[in-house]
């Protein structure tokens, strides 16, 4: 099913430099933004046909080096970059002659962290299909609301994960001979070159999963051309490790927006991607940091709990030289614990989301001794903070919501003209929802969200999702969910319950409830029994006041 998903347009292209911006905090005054301090990185033309596929590959010595391009952190069993790129074309070839997948046709995944899955979405970005993944955590009603939303024709899971998919969608397990014989398609005239399938750099890429500013999930469209920009900058920033080898630990999961850019940017740099797999991420942190350790990374990312507890680990990590750190703010205290533990280590702090790509980012020691900041806004990006009532531009030290424009920001939301309309303004610029300001030399802080989304261990937790759940016992006249801080997880996700009348159901009961409906990182971590919710005139939750009706000593440690 050969589809245009989205019709809501970004702005893309790059930057160009006017005079007047300020060479320290790059403010512009005459157009009352902010611009990036770091130069401008070319792009294709946006007419020529490119596949990220095909760009990624064409950043590549040919032939190939031989090192590997993949490595499994829990086995050791690794894919040469040779092997990845002729996986990556018989795979294709086979997707395309068996399954019959064409361009726009839009392919679910729903499996973990495995060597065959940056190959499979390789394979499927050089077709033009779109790739959707989603958290094999989900629940099977989860599952089949994403399904719905993406409009997807094919799915790709595991024997584990395969059951939540909805009946009487055409699925392909990546643990099935079936799968295994599509990435040897030797001798029989299947390879499929990704430099030849004439995809457009405007098409659909990939379809990622958020709640953006507000309510349920949403499904964000990519174009080839987003991911293209935000690597495009890569190869010129990325520093050269001081040991020579180049690896990167992927613990991000490769479902969240996070963890696919990186997978794809692996490639374009030529990296060994160590793969954080499920028998690793069972051991939490103590089984990431031995990976780290044992493999020898000079790169990982690693999430704001990662960080914390890495500060307190017993190791030796002594080819490490900088840990991408996003999905959810880290505390200073934590920030700081961290330098002292690893003080030749580089902790990049950065700001970014699904909708708008990386916004900024951390570089090289002096930008991240900027402990508190999200670095420097990142290269062709454009930025501009107003007030959030009146919508007047603001200057250099003033906090306001943040508004994006550039070439990585999403296409749109999949058939969603309202969240469309309340994200884009008129001009292009994406609204954030986030509250932050950059000072004068240049550096962003992130310090408050206008949103409602509860970021739980980089997760994206929507109240109103919550909320439903909670409406749908008997036993509950209302309620609203909120975020609370959590030094571990950043926040967690706690309820506000209005009872019926003589009703006695338990705050255990009412968390049961809600973690058998969905995802484990969404559960409920606390109740608190309130007489009502504030609410304005037309019944919208006052998400503001929520914090007045919890009293700080009901919630000791959760």
């Amino acid at each position: 099913m050969a589809t245009d998903p989205v019709t809501a347009a970004s702005a893309g292209g790059s930057i160009a430099a006017p005079g007047g911006v300020d060479g320290r905090s790059g403010y512009c005054e005459a157009t009352k933004t902010f611009r990036s301090l770091r130069s401008l990185v070319p792009l294709p033309p946006k007419d020529a046909p490119l596949s990220f596929t095909a760009f990624a590959f064409s950043l590549l010595p040919s032939p190939p080096p031989a090192r590997p391009a993949l490595l499994d952190a829990a086995t050791g069993e690794a894919v040469s970059f040779p092997a990845f790129w002729s996986q990556v074309r018989a795979l294709a070839g086979a997707l395309r002659s068996r399954l019959g997948l064409r361009s726009g046709d839009v392919a679910f995944v729903l499996a973990p962290a495995r060597l065959d899955v940056p190959v499979l979405y390789l394979a499927l970005l050089s077709l033009g299909a779109v790739v959707s993944p989603a958290n094999p955590a989900l629940t099977a009603a989860e599952v089949g609301r994403l399904v719905a939303l993406s409009g997807a024709s094919v799915a790709f899971a595991v024997s584990s994960t395969a059951a939540k998919l909805p009946a009487g969608l055409p699925d392909v397990l990546l643990d099935s001979d079936q799968f295994r014989s599509f990435l040897r398609s030797e001798g029989r005239g299947e390879g499929l070159a990704p430099e030849t399938a004439g995809v457009r750099q405007s098409e659909t890429a990939a379809i990622q999963y958020s709640s953006g500013t507000t309510g349920r999930v949403k499904a964000a469209a990519l174009s080839h051309r987003n991911f293209i920009a935000m690597a495009a900058g890569s190869p010129a920033l990325a520093p050269k490790p001081r040991h020579g080898r180049d690896r990167m630990l992927l613990s991000a999961p490769m479902f969240h927006s996070l963890g696919f850019y990186f997978a794809l940017k692996a490639v374009a740099l030529g990296q060994t991607t160590v793969l954080v797999t499920d028998a690793v991420a069972r051991r939490g942190v103590r089984g990431v940091v031995e990976a780290a350790e044992r493999w020898a990374v000079t790169e990982m990312t690693a999430s704001p709990p990662v960080v914390m507890a890495m500060a307190k680990e017993p190791c030796v990590l002594e080819a490490l030289e900088r840990v991408v750190c996003g999905g959810a703010p880290l505390p200073t205290t934590a920030a700081e614990r961290f330098r002292r533990r690893f003080p030749n280590v580089d902790l990049c702090m950065g700001y970014g989301s699904t909708e708008a790509g990386g916004i900024s980012l951390m570089i090289g020691r002096e930008e991240c001794s900027r402990i508190g900041s999200a670095g420097r806004v990142s290269e062709n990006v454009e930025v501009k903070i107003v007030d959030h009532v009146t919508g007047k531009p603001l200057s250099v030290a003033q906090k306001g919501e943040l508004l994006v424009r550039g070439p990585a920001v999403m296409i749109g939301y999949v058939g969603d003209d309202e969240a469309n309309a309340s994200t884009f303004d008129s001009e292009g610029w994406l609204r954030t929802g986030d509250l932050g300001y950059i000072d004068q030399d240049g550096f962003l802080f992130v310090v408050d969200r206008l949103k409602e989304l509860i970021k739980y261990k980089g997760y994206q937790v929507p109240p109103a999702e919550l909320e439903l759940v909670l409406q749908t016992l008997p036993e509950v006249v209302d309620a609203a969910v909120m975020p609370y801080p959590h030094e571990e997880a950043g926040q967690i996700p706690i309820a506000l319950v209005v009872r019926q009348p003589g009703s006695k159901v338990t705050e255990t009961q009412i968390m049961d409830h809600v973690a058998k409906r969905v995802a484990p990182y969404k559960k409920i971590r606390k109740v608190l029994f309130v007489d009502s919710i504030p609410k304005s005139p037309a019944g919208k939750i006052l998400r503001r006041q929520l914090a007045n009706y919890v009293q700080i000593s009901f919630v000791s440690r959760l």
